[in-house]
């Protein structure tokens, strides 16, 4: 992995833990809770992996102008 990747992965994961640990502190109670945390990680997991895959682009082509 570059140094940008796992910068990237590094913030995620922190606003993940940072957010779980919210949604367990919050008011919402048993099924509720596990809903929204069950939603919430499928929407960051979706937008982590295009956010992943725009920067492995932006590398690759930075990669294929260094050697051109």
């Amino acid at each position: 992995m570059t140094k940008e990747t796992k910068i990237i992965a590094g913030l995620l994961a922190g606003a993940a833990l940072g957010a779980a640990v919210a949604l367990i502190l919050s008011t919402d109670k048993g099924d509720d809770l596990k809903e929204s945390v069950t939603d919430w990680f499928a929407d960051l997991l979706d937008s982590s992996k295009d956010k992943l895959a725009n920067v492995a682009d932006s590398v690759k082509d930075s990669i294929s102008k260094v050697r051109a």
